[in-house]
């Protein structure tokens, strides 16, 4: 048989309920104190309110569910204390009322100087929107033409000494082999485009474009952007016949054999 000390047990869970309920206490006096900060802080940042508005609506507090951020309302407006209020608010909506005019008043701008101009501003529209249909159109995977001169970039025929040498395409076989004339010692050879590079002449030069909107047209080289790889050209003949095409790519572009 052995004894229980019932008493003991009794103090013990006495004690234990008093000391959970002080924690209980001391937590509620916690958040007590943080309610109140918030409001202070919210008070400061508030504009002032009138006496009558802050007697007839008294604030009330919402007590936070666990985890539940502390929000307080004071009359019909509702304050986050963790967020105060703005004052520069007003200016930004002023800011932006006025950006939006000044955008308007451009927009008329623009539509009276097209109108003045015969609409000029539409032609132009439309003018690029023919140029990317043709772009679209005239945009192949492939580019050899007869007669424009080709360098030969196949380093399996290096030891033959075709290597980095000039050609003219005399025939063009199943759109992607050209059947070439080589200038140096006028041997033929077949070599798949993906072997040849296109030749850019001096300025001056006759060319053919071989790719892109005006694919198939005459051209006149006109200046090169070594940065930027492109060249300046003026189209010859044709119903293009003059227009001047400021940045066109090197492979869209070849040197024609004379």
């Amino acid at each position: 048989m052995t004894y229980i000390d019932r008493d003991s047990e009794t103090l013990f869970k006495e004690r234990l309920k008093n000391k959970r309920l002080k924690s209980d206490i001391v937590e509620e006096e916690k958040m007590e104190r943080e309610i109140q900060k918030q409001i202070q802080k919210a008070e400061q940042s508030m504009p002032v309110v009138d006496s009558k508005v802050s007697e007839s609506a008294p604030a009330e507090l919402k007590k936070p569910e666990d985890g539940a951020k502390i929000a307080f309302a004071l009359g019909s407006s509702s304050l986050k204390p963790s967020i105060p209020e703005k004052k520069e608010a007003p200016k930004k909506v002023l800011f932006e009322e006025t950006e939006d005019d000044h955008k308007e008043k451009g927009k008329e701008k623009s539509a009276k100087s097209a109108n003045a101009s015969g609409g000029s501003s539409a032609l132009d529209e439309l003018m690029k929107e023919q140029e990317k249909a043709k772009e679209r159109s005239n945009r192949k995977d492939y580019w050899l033409h007869e007669g424009i001169v080709v360098k030969v970039m196949s380093k399996a025929l290096a030891d033959k000494g075709y290597y980095k040498q000039k050609g003219v395409v005399e025939r063009v076989i199943d759109k992607y082999v050209g059947e070439i004339e080589m200038l140096e010692n006028k041997h033929k050879l077949r070599v798949d485009q993906e072997e040849l590079e296109t030749v850019i002449p001096q300025i001056g030069g006759l060319v053919r474009i071989v790719n892109g909107a005006y694919r198939g047209s005459f051209a006149r080289l006109l200046s090169v952007n070594m940065d930027k790889f492109c060249a300046k050209v003026q189209i010859e003949k044709g119903i293009y016949d003059g227009r001047v095409l400021p940045a066109v790519e090197y492979e869209d572009i070849c040197k024609v054999a004379q």
